[in-house]
């Protein structure tokens, strides 16, 4: 039943702005502060006050814009968007509705069939509104902290059809504000959330279904299970005769499930208009140009580079890239290392799953990773010991070359040694051996793992694995 529909995906992406203050006042935007205090009459709506747009708001969409290939507006405005909830003490939100900042943009992402472009409608400018947090027992309790915090809302077009494609999506979206430096992308801070817009229609079919939306998820593995849970229920409703309503819906971690929250609102339903006390945005050429020029290499830019010049793969790359911390780090180690493809192998083989989500420091020093890569080079250690070195350079930032000397974990190169070591092997182990002989040529697994136990699990693989078998082959 479910494979003769597909799920028709689009996102909006909300990013807070790494600005000191807010987006009209001069309030602090510093995340974790007590509740309510870092709010002033003007962010709280108070009668009387007028609000005042922060430049470098601007500034960062823009760059924003220009990295996601989209049009920058010579002019555009502030709107109000009105509607009551007890997160937005103003009873409107200032927003941009039809003049909106930057619009037809894209991005890539890699998709089992190769690059996607997945379009971006436009991205605006708008302030968020405060935070509600919900007692046990019942009561909500209102922050306002969060109220006028700077944000951009990141529209893509309905072009994305898989949970994996949205995840590529937003993963490559977050990849970008931070290269960029306009968003620090915190998702446990909701620096970066997502809302979905999901419908389902049946294969083949190229009108739109109704479709609901799940707001503000703040991680990619719940951006992943909402859309797989949404789509199945949609299926199900369907194939069941039901209507599908549009309406907003939150996602529940806990059970994994989506449930009803309100009906969807309409533009209409927001009666939208002008800012009064706002001036329209105007863009000049020179300064839109002087902006093309500060954008830094972004992700697509690295892959190229690590594929050209480092001769990665183009998958191993995408990795690298996916994330600013781990590609400046790859660079700095590459600087020292005379293998940086073994280097890709150590970063996205150990040490990336030592790196906690939004992490913002590695604690082994790029030079030390560099080191331990140009010792598994060498053939001064194997894989097996850089592999146990990553985790204790991780508890203790120590160059391996002495962690190597004080634990004596040097491979063990010496072919007489080693030849040794597999005719004990062999002995230990001779039914294994006539296995090997009879043909059963994965028996010699057993005797090469014997005899790497014996080793303390020094030796030279490659090295042991053609004398084990040049022994067996002789013994014949």
């Amino acid at each position: 039943m479910m494979q003769d529909y597909e799920m028709v995906i689009g996102l909006e992406v909300h990013v807070e702005l790494k600005t000191e203050t807010k987006i009209f006042c001069s309030c602090s935007t510093a995340f974790g502060a007590a509740p309510n205090t870092q709010c002033c009459p003007v962010c709280m709506g108070l009668p009387g006050t007028l609000p005042v747009l922060n430049k470098k708001v601007v500034e960062y969409a823009v760059r924003a814009g220009l990295a996601t290939h989209c049009t920058i507006a010579r002019y555009s405005k502030q709107d109000r968007k009105n509607y009551f909830y007890p997160d937005l003490p103003k009873a409107y939100q200032i927003s941009q509705y039809d003049l909106p900042l930057c619009e037809h943009g894209y991005l890539e992402i890699q998709t089992p069939e190769g690059g996607k472009r997945i379009g971006i409608t436009r991205i605006h400018i708008e302030e968020d509104a405060g935070k509600l947090v919900h007692k046990e027992g019942g009561g909500t309790l209102c922050d306002y902290n969060r109220c006028g915090v700077p944000l951009i809302e990141i529209v893509s077009e309905p072009d994305i059809r898989s949970a994996e494609e949205a995840k590529q999506y937003v993963r490559k979206l977050r990849a970008i504000m931070m290269y960029t430096g306009v968003s620090d992308c915190k998702m446990q801070e909701g620096s970066l959330r997502c809302d979905v817009n999901l419908s389902v229609r049946k294969k083949g079919e190229t009108a739109f279904g109704t479709r609901t939306e799940m707001k503000n998820l703040n991680s990619f593995q719940f951006i992943g299970k909402a859309i797989e849970y949404e789509f199945a229920r949609q299926v199900k409703a369907l194939e069941a005769g039901e209507k599908i309503v549009q309406e907003t819906r939150r996602f529940d971690q806990q059970s994994g499930k989506t449930f009803s929250m309100r009906k969807k609102e309409n533009a209409d339903d927001y009666r939208y208009f002008p800012d009064p006390d706002l001036i329209p945005v105007v863009t000049e050429q020179a300064w839109l140009e002087e902006m093309q020029q500060s954008i830094p290499p972004l992700p697509d830019d690295r892959k190229k580079k690590y594929i050209e010049q480092y001769g990665l793969a183009a998958a191993d790359a995408d990795l690298l890239t996916a994330d600013l911390l781990t590609a400046d780090y790859f660079e700095q180690a590459a600087q020292g290392c005379s293998s940086p493809k073994t280097l890709a192998n150590l970063m996205l083989g150990e040490l990336l799953k030592l790196i906690p989500a939004e992490a913002e420091t590695i604690p082994i020093r790029a030079a030390h990773m560099a080191e331990l890569c140009n010792l598994l080079a060498e053939d001064k250690i194997n894989n097996g010991t850089a592999k146990k070195l990553v985790k204790q350079m991780w508890q203790a930032d120590t160059p391996p070359s002495v962690l190597a000397e004080e634990q004596k974990l040097w491979q063990i190169n010496d072919r007489s040694i080693l030849r040794e070591t597999v005719r004990r092997a062999i002995a230990q182990d001779e039914k294994s051996a006539a296995d090997f002989r009879a043909g059963k040529t994965n028996a010699i697994k057993a005797l090469i793992g014997r005899a790497m136990q014996e080793t303390g699990g020094q030796a030279n693989p490659k090295l042991l694995a053609e004398l084990m078998e040049d022994a067996l082959n002789e013994a014949e």
